[in-house]
């Protein structure tokens, strides 16, 4: 437990500081430039909403308000899917890039700062190795 424990409250801590980096310097959440993210490296720049919601590890209803406010801002925009009358994608729009790789130098920054200084090399393949194999790992 102990383990589960520190693990816990590491990705909390480090998770807040991201957050607050983000909104006090671009004004945009961890959640939204977590969307814009997943936007940018999707094929076409685009993906289906439950895929985005499992992507970005939020429930469907939590992405569809995340993306309506994105969609309002003018940093994604939604597309129906040919062929597929009830399928919707989320799409990534130049003003979404554009805000996506200015709000990027912020959090980049902040990962180095709040994790990857903070380990060094060798820590920081056992972490990766050990979270990938936890994340792999049957439900």
């Amino acid at each position: 437990m102990d383990a589960w424990r520190s693990f816990l409250r590491a990705h909390a801590k480090v998770t807040r500081c991201l957050e607050a980096e983000l909104l006090a310097e671009q004004r945009l959440s961890l959640g939204a430039y977590d969307v814009l993210a997943e936007l940018a490296e999707a094929p076409d720049q685009c993906l289906r909403m439950a895929e985005l919601a499992e992507a970005v590890l939020l429930s469907r209803s939590g992405v569809t308000r995340l993306v309506d406010r994105l969609e309002r801002a003018g940093l994604v925009v939604r597309e129906r899917v040919d062929g597929d009358g009830r399928g919707v994608v989320a799409r990534l729009t130049p003003a979404g890039a554009a805000r996506l790789g200015v709000a990027s130098r912020t959090h980049l920054a902040g990962i180095l700062r709040h994790f990857v200084e903070l380990l060094d090399e060798q820590e920081l393949h056992t972490i990766g190795d050990l979270s990938q194999r936890v994340a792999d790992a049957q439900p």
